[in-house]
C-alpha cells in the first residue's frame, strides 16, 4: 500500500506486532497457563519496551477485564488477511484495498463466519 516511506516507519510497525504478539502470549499465559501478573509483567518487560504504567494497565486487562481479548483480535485480524488473499487471488487488477476495506468495516460488526460470507457476496458483485 506503500504507507511506509522510509525503514523507521517499518520498524515501528514490527515494534506493534511485537507488541500485539506479546500481549497474545500475556493473555493465553494468565488465562489458561495461569501465570501470574509479575510473571506477565517480567515477559512484557523482556520482549517489548513499554512504560511501567502500560505493563501495569496490561497485565491487569488480561488478569480480570478483558480475559482472550488478544486471543479475539489476532484471529479477526488473521481471518481478515485470509479474506483479502481470498479476493486479490480471483479479482486479480480489479482488486481495489479501498473497495475491501468497506466490505470489511462498512457493514458493521459482525461474526467471522458471516464476514466470510458477507465478503463472497462482495465479491460476486
Amino acid at each position: 500500500m506503500g504507507i511506509y516511506e522510509d525503514p523507521y516507519d517499518r520498524y515501528g510497525r514490527l515494534m506493534m506486532d511485537m507488541m500485539l504478539s506479546v500481549r497474545l502470549a500475556v493473555d493465553t499465559g494468565m488465562n489458561a497457563l495461569g501465570w501470574s501478573r509479575r510473571r506477565a509483567a517480567d515477559f512484557m518487560r523482556e520482549n517489548t519496551l513499554p512504560s511501567e504504567t502500560e505493563i501495569a494497565t496490561e497485565t491487569l486487562r488480561y488478569a480480570v477485564d478483558m480475559p482472550a481479548q488478544a486471543l479475539a483480535y489476532k484471529i479477526g485480524s488473521l481471518k481478515m488477511m485470509e479474506l483479502r488473499g481470498n479476493a486479490q487471488q480471483p479479482l486479480g487488477q480489479r482488486f481495489d484495498v479501498r473497495q475491501f476495506h468497506e466490505w470489511i468495516i462498512g457493514s458493521g460488526s459482525m461474526p467471522l463466519p458471516t464476514l466470510e460470507q458477507h465478503v463472497a457476496a462482495q465479491m460476486k458483485r
